[in-house]
């Protein structure tokens, strides 16, 4: 008889979570302090199954979007390190398991090396959707990492950091003191922007001095500039553009027109200092002077990913007398550096200044979780005949310096090379 209520207590325990039973089981009392131990031997199980992953599970399989194992990884490393800090580290209840899974992501992404990828928590998520829904005030300037520095990559005509003396190329070592060796862009940008009238100082090195110094720069509201246009005593017609923003391709439309009304045979397009903008813009402006169909980027997905092309809309509207010079620097990049390339790799366009800046990646947004998300770069740019853009960017035909010797004394020698080669044009 004993054996069989010990049999009968099994087959109730096995069957404890069955919706049907679980009333008659805990009318017994007894029954009731067996389901609260089972109940806590299954929370204490988890708990430790948790916090104390067994280090010689060593091996996980990592599947594609299609459910084919791309590859085995070691994650026992992982589980170690996780281990050793709940195990060792003083503080580690002052950080959620959620938290540290946060890191880890960071962690993962910053192993790319690459600047433009980051993922963002909570806090930042909320922050960048802020930046991008509504306007700001800053300083007005575009921003990278270069050789894993946060450089000036272009200060905006007429916004504070133009007239503050910032420069392409200069090396932000600090923000308000805050040293910028391990901030992302976007943890860097929120720093340097803040109210209107509000002072942001920026601890700055330029390779032509030989100390940092501390430039103080009073935010404000940024309008950004788009086009300037002037037809030279000597026909020479310029379009200096200053940002492939949404309405420039209406601006540049029009500024072709006042070329062609001007019966002038040379355009000079001043892309110094453009930090880019908009794709479909670049492509735009690159359709006036090729065929319709020509390649004028190429979008590079990597592996065995299909390239996507795009294409010139095909405007085309001048002849091959056409005598055309673009002028680039350090600080023309992404858009500019696209429609730079196209014009370069097609013979269309001489190109004078030095070299560009290199900013040849595309990034998408990915949600991760309700309230972070992943921003990262899912291609690269190729100009028509392949060239990386990302890799150095695009190097000029006629490589020529401007100095700070060169602005003291006001005279601008990539524009007199520029000059001289439209007025003394060979193809």
């Amino acid at each position: 008889m004993k054996i069989k209520q010990i049999q009968m207590k099994i087959i109730s325990i096995k069957n404890v979570f069955n919706k049907k039973f679980i009333y008659e089981f805990v009318k017994n009392r007894k029954n009731i302090f067996l389901v609260l131990l089972l109940i806590l031997f299954f929370g204490f199980g988890v708990y430790i199954g948790f916090n104390n992953r067994p280090e010689t599970t060593k091996i996980l399989d990592l599947f594609n979007k299609d459910g084919e194992i791309i590859s085995q990884t070691d994650f026992s490393p992982f589980w170690k390190a996780w281990n050793a800090i709940n195990e060792k580290y003083p503080d580690a209840g002052k950080t959620s398991n959620q938290e540290r899974i946060y890191g880890a992501i960071s962690g993962l992404v910053n192993s790319l090396n690459d600047p433009y990828s980051v993922f963002f928590n909570p806090e930042d998520t909320k922050n960048f959707e802020d930046d991008m829904s509504g306007s700001f005030s800053g300083v007005g300037m575009e921003v990278g990492i270069k050789d894993k520095v946060l450089t000036v990559i272009s200060p905006l005509k007429d916004t504070p950091a133009y007239k503050a003396g910032l420069k392409a190329g200069d090396k932000i070592l600090k923000i308000d003191q805050v040293p910028t060796f391990d901030l992302t862009i976007e943890k860097a940008i929120r720093l340097i922007r803040g109210e209107r009238g509000t002072v942001v100082v920026l601890t700055i090195f330029n390779e032509n001095n030989k100390n940092s110094k501390d430039i103080s720069v009073t935010r404000d509201i940024i309008n950004l500039p788009t086009l300037d246009t002037e037809l030279r005593p000597d026909g020479i017609f310029v379009i200096k553009l200053y940002t492939f923003s949404a309405n420039s391709m209406d601006l540049f439309r029009n500024a072709i027109k006042k070329f062609y009304e001007s019966k002038s045979d040379k355009l000079l397009l001043d892309l110094r200092g453009n930090p880019g903008g908009y794709l479909d813009a670049a492509v735009n402006m690159a359709s006036w002077f090729l065929p319709g169909g020509k390649p004028v980027v190429i979008e590079d997905f990597g592996k065995n990913a299909k390239k996507k092309i795009h294409r010139s809309e095909g405007y085309d509207v001048f002849s091959d007398k056409l005598k055309f010079v673009i002028l680039i620097n350090s600080g023309s990049a992404s858009a500019s550096e696209i429609l730079t390339g196209a014009m370069q790799d097609y013979g269309i366009a001489k190109i004078v200044g030095e070299q560009s800046y290199g900013k040849g990646s595309v990034q998408e947004v990915v949600n991760v979780t309700s309230n972070t998300i992943l921003k990262i770069t899912i291609a690269k740019w190729l100009t028509p005949k392949g060239t990386s853009i990302g890799d150095k960017g695009i190097t000029p035909d006629y490589k020529v310096e401007f100095t700070k010797k060169d602005e003291n004394n006001k005279i601008d020698p990539q524009l007199d090379k520029a000059v001289e080669l439209l007025n003394n044009w060979k193809k």
